[in-house]
């Protein structure tokens, strides 16, 4: 009974601090904001189903803000909003939100405040050992953060559920590092739980001396102005030092306490399980001293409020003194009506504990089955025993540690204290190093850029001299259709013509036989004039500039060797003659690496390359139609690095776009402003 009364206090002095009383203002489409919907959603005198409707719109609004402070801040509000009323399901969802967002902005204030909700959130639907490890883990962070208060929080709760799992030594001991940790600071409604707390410890291990110590504590640590306004704080510690008492079977002085907490202001409106509690526990003393005068009234209204409230744990207790009191009054009946109605509210309430109490008074009641249900009953306190033990081994666990990472972190302040001056020299030195050795690795880059300047020079003038020599053949051959068009067809020319003059004298049918046939050498002379004037204009328009040709050279050797389609446009605008070696050797390699990457990787049926002069700038277009690849997942090859490279040297701009199953273009732009005049 007493521990069902921590967790009550335990789970409603989280929910009184985080509850807000506001006034019902009616939603309109001008009003239609979040800070309206936070105050309906803590509106009482609304519907449950109002309330949560107004808290899923404020979670939809909040959802889609900016990840920032104050993001969280609301997602924060909207979890309380779900806590106060009741709604856990909603509530561990939007801590889970707030946990994701928090993460991923590194703020470690919400991340702990996360831990801890989800604590409360495991706590709350019976999971011990998960709510466990969540308030762990808030613990370290709100130990990083230096939080005292909210660490003594997190400390408080692990408390709480070591206490419900019997691990009272452990629990002893959490409370003590609570109190210890909040010493200093303003927290004395921390300061009242944990003597609250130990009080109800050392009621369970039987040291009524140490409870009656620690409850007297807690209730002196109440402030007026702090404490009794949040849930009658008074009442219940009064009607745990009662509880003492009635363990110790001196029930006068217990309805003492008991009575002294039934008579604290505004109880019944304020926290009525309390009030509820109070009168069961006077109508269980009053019974155990025969005074039946209010018995068994003070037990139905008990049991009403109960029922009321669905407090299964309180109702389970209120049918088993029923039962009690009407056994001690011969009235079978009615006593075992009572106990199966305790039975049955423990299979509702899912706690096993809770089955243990009416088992144990249905074989009092019923001799004939005392074996079946005691047999059921040590069964199932065997179990209970196993499950607890196994708890406590998992808490021991966690414990163990979170005492490892926190002895760690003291020889690490240790260690750190001792050799902070020669960590200092050896950072010292080493920056001395660093500034050598990244000197030395500046000037190797630096000699090896020139170098390299130098060989891509060398490469294009070679380059350069091979197309020479090429164009120098083209020369000879140029000469040599000019003495052709010399001595061959103008010669033909000249004969024909004299001979046409010649027969201008006649006119008979042979003189016109011969000026047809003299006519149709004309026009083959002629055919054959125009061959050779289409293969020079051809010649010329591809020699109007050396680097065109080295380029058309790559493009016609990249047809001969690929299946792959190549479409190139080379603007005839630019002014390669007037463009420095270095722009153009490097153009050359980053088209040249291009294609070889298209080949390598994309399997792409076509290949598209641009080379325009738009304003004062080179611009260079590679594209293809293949796989394509996720630029922001694929790690840059050495190919796509050398080209980033060669285009920061002609002090461009780089871009790759790339989609999978899309295609890739890549587009280089190189200022010329200065080289090539407007």
């Amino acid at each position: 009974m007493s521990r069902y009364l921590y967790i009550i206090l335990f789970l409603f002095i989280i929910i009184g601090c985080s509850k807000k009383k506001t006034t019902y203002k009616p939603i309109d489409s001008n009003s239609d904001s979040l800070a309206i919907y936070f105050d309906l959603a803590n509106d009482e005198k609304l519907a449950t189903s109002d309330r949560q409707l107004y808290a899923k719109k404020a979670f939809l609004t909040v959802v889609n803000q900016t990840n920032d402070s104050m993001h969280r801040v609301n997602l924060l509000r909207v979890a309380n909003r779900y806590y106060n009323m009741g709604d856990m399901g909603e509530f561990e969802k939007s801590v889970r939100v707030l946990l994701k967002q928090s993460l991923a902005a590194k703020d470690t204030t919400y991340i702990a405040k996360s831990y801890s909700y989800l604590g409360d959130y495991y706590g709350g639907i019976m999971m011990p050992d998960s709510a466990y490890m969540y308030y762990f883990k808030a613990e370290k962070s709100f130990l990083l953060l230096n939080d005292a208060y909210n660490l003594g929080r997190t400390r408080l709760n692990k408390a709480g559920l070591q206490y419900n799992q019997s691990d009272y030594s452990g629990s002893e001991i959490a409370v003590f590092n609570v109190i210890r940790g909040i010493n200093g600071i303003e927290a004395k409604e921390l300061l009242f739980e944990s003597y609250n707390l130990l009080g109800l410890i050392y009621s369970e291990l039987e040291e009524f001396d140490k409870a009656i110590e620690y409850n007297d504590k807690a209730y002196a640590s109440i402030d007026n102005a702090v404490i009794s306004g949040i849930f009658q704080a008074k009442s219940m510690s009064l009607n745990n030092t009662g509880l003492v008492y009635q363990r110790m079977k001196n029930h006068r002085k217990a309805i003492y306490y008991f009575e002294q907490g039934l008579n604290q202001k505004d109880l019944l409106i304020g926290n009525p399980s309390t009030y509820a509690t109070l009168l069961d526990n006077i109508a269980y003393s009053k019974f155990k001293l025969n005074e039946f005068n209010e018995i068994p009234e003070l037990f139905y209204k008990s049991l009403k409020i109960r029922d009321s409230l669905d407090l299964q744990n309180g109702k389970i207790t209120s049918l088993l003194h029923l039962s009690e009191f009407y056994a001690y009054k011969k009235d079978t009946l009615k006593a075992l009506q009572f106990s199966n109605e305790a039975l049955k509210t423990a299979q509702i309430s899912k706690n096993p504990r809770n089955f243990l109490s009416p088992l144990k008074q249905l074989a009092v009641l019923e001799p004939k089955r005392a074996a079946e249900y005691t047999k059921e009953y040590l069964r199932l306190n065997d179990s209970l025993q196993k499950i607890e033990r196994s708890m406590g081994n998992k808490f021991t666990r966690i414990e163990y540690e979170t005492d490892k990472i926190k002895g760690e972190y003291s020889d690490l302040e240790v260690k750190n204290r001792n050799l902070v001056y020669v960590f200092s020299g050896l950072i010292i030195f080493g920056m001395f190093l660093y500034i050598i050795k990244a000197q030395k690795t500046k000037t190797r880059e630096l000699l090896y850029k020139q170098q390299q300047q130098k060989a891509n020079e060398d490469i294009y003038n070679l380059m350069i001299n091979q197309q020479n020599a090429i164009d120098a053949n083209r020369v000879e051959e140029k000469k040599r259709v000019a003495q052709e068009l010399h001595d061959g067809v103008l010669g033909r020319m000249f004969g024909v013509r004299m001979n046409l003059d010649s027969l201008n004298r006649f006119n008979d049918d042979m003189a016109i036989e011969q000026r047809n046939a003299y006519i149709t050498e004309l026009k083959n002379i002629e055919q054959d004039i125009r061959e050779i004037s289409h293969d020079l204009n051809r010649e010329k328009s591809e020699l109007i500039n050396n680097f065109v040709a080295i380029v058309d050279n790559l493009f016609e050797e990249q047809r001969k060797t690929f299946a792959s389609k190549l479409i190139s446009n080379i603007d005839s605008s630019i002014k390669w003659d007037l463009l420095s070696n270095a722009i153009k050797i490097n153009v050359f390699r980053i088209i040249q690496e291009s294609i070889q990457n298209i080949n390598k990787y994309a399997n792409a049926k076509t290949i598209t390359v641009e080379l325009k002069k738009i304003k004062g700038d080179l611009r260079l277009i590679v594209k293809d139609d293949g796989i394509g690849f996720n630029t922001k997942l694929k790690k840059k090859g050495i190919g796509v690095q050398n080209m980033i490279s060669r285009t920061k040297e002609c002090k461009g701009e780089f871009n790759i776009k790339s989609k999978q199953g899309e295609g890739t273009e890549i587009t280089i732009t190189v200022p010329i402003e200065k080289q090539i005049p407007s």
